[in-house]
């Protein structure tokens, strides 16, 4: 059991250790309905992720460890033969799910090298040492959500306004979330802040999601469109912007929801900070932004909200899941392991030399 310094509300992803299972909550079905899904199954855990069951980087990355885990303990418990050879597999599986988050890539990577490593160990020890693997990127990604909220309050005045855009929240991660981190520790420590959150077409992540995780909490919060944030921006209706990110090249191009681009550009014009909260499994030094693929998800999504025709079913539509924020539009990167402005393509190394 882990104890941390601030409450646990919200949980996306977590170990059912009775069972040997993950389990998720679908937020598909939110904020109406609260269904909790276990599985031991890849294929079953792989279709949760691309239909955004799961979504949000750290959220992927931390579910994909614990899939490894939990088809261990399945396979262990059936005796099976080639095990490494299923894991291996059931992991290649998971890493076709999505192509953008890096939290993904980076969490398979740690499950492979720990199998690797327990070549000599019978199947369930194999499966034990994968299991505590996974809990461990679990457990380090709780700690890091709280650690960047901590870093990113110091940033948060008394009484202001943060919009963020999308869901940055514990439904993106393993709980706490990383944008909302920052909202949630000032919220905490007494300041008197207020936030604006964006729909966020076309799955509504911010009105669906954001939204009910903050009045949960009693954080004062108010919904907008998103066609609406350079207007509010323009007001002088927000002091800062908040968001989260699924990539973060070494050069600081940041690769966000759809529609970050837009609100960085406006913060920008109006003078106001935009900050990025990732934790260091976001931050991929080894990639330019031209080796990211930007996902293109089913244009349904677009021509629907909640499941219901909004426009001619036979009219094209594009459905870019995210957008680049260039370094310039980027005030600082809120980091677990401390605030990183410019030049971010020099200082983002010296954070993993830390």
């Amino acid at each position: 059991m882990h104890s941390y310094s601030y409450p646990i509300t919200v949980k996306a992803v977590w170990w059912d250790d009775s069972s040997r299972r993950v389990c998720w909550i679908n937020t598909l079905k939110l904020p109406f309905e609260e269904e909790v899904v276990c599985s031991n199954d890849p294929v079953r855990i792989a279709k949760a992720i691309i239909e955004m069951e799961v979504r949000g980087a750290p959220a992927i990355g931390v579910i994909a460890a614990l899939a490894v885990a939990a088809y261990a303990s399945k396979l262990a418990g059936e005796n099976a033969a080639n095990i490494q050879e299923k894991l291996h597999e059931a992991i290649d599986l998971l890493w076709r799910t999505r192509p953008t988050a890096y939290n993904l890539f980076w969490a398979l990577e740690r499950m492979r090298r720990k199998i690797a490593s327990a070549s000599g160990l019978n199947p369930r020890e194999l499966a034990d040492a994968l299991v505590e693997e996974a809990l461990r990127i679990l457990n380090e990604d709780i700690e890091a959500n709280i650690k960047i909220g901590e870093y990113g309050a110091e940033l948060v005045r008394e009484g202001a306004t943060i919009l963020t855009h999308c869901n940055a929240g514990a439904l993106a991660t393993s709980a706490f979330g990383t944008a909302e981190a920052v909202i949630r520790v000032a919220w905490y420590k007494g300041k008197k802040i207020k936030v604006i959150a964006t729909e966020t077409r076309p799955l509504l992540q911010g009105a669906r999601l954001t939204v009910w995780e903050l009045m949960k909490e009693g954080i004062p919060v108010t919904l907008i469109t998103d066609n609406m944030a350079g207007y509010v921006i323009r007001r002088g209706l927000v002091d800062l912007v908040v968001v989260g990110a699924d990539r973060i090249t070494r050069e600081g191009f940041v690769v966000n929801k759809i529609g970050t681009y837009m609100i960085a550009l406006a913060a920008k014009r109006n003078n106001i900070p935009f900050y990025v909260a990732a934790p260091t499994s976001t931050i991929d030094l080894n990639s330019s932004i031209r080796d990211v693929i930007i996902e293109e998800r089913n244009p349904m999504e677009v021509k629907t909200v909640m499941g219901r025709l909004i426009t001619l079913e036979n009219v094209n539509a594009l459905n870019y899941a995210f957008d680049i924020t260039d370094p310039d539009l980027v005030t600082a990167i809120i980091t677990e392991k401390g605030v990183v402005y410019p030049p971010f393509e020099e200082n983002l190394k010296k954070l993993f030399e830390r």
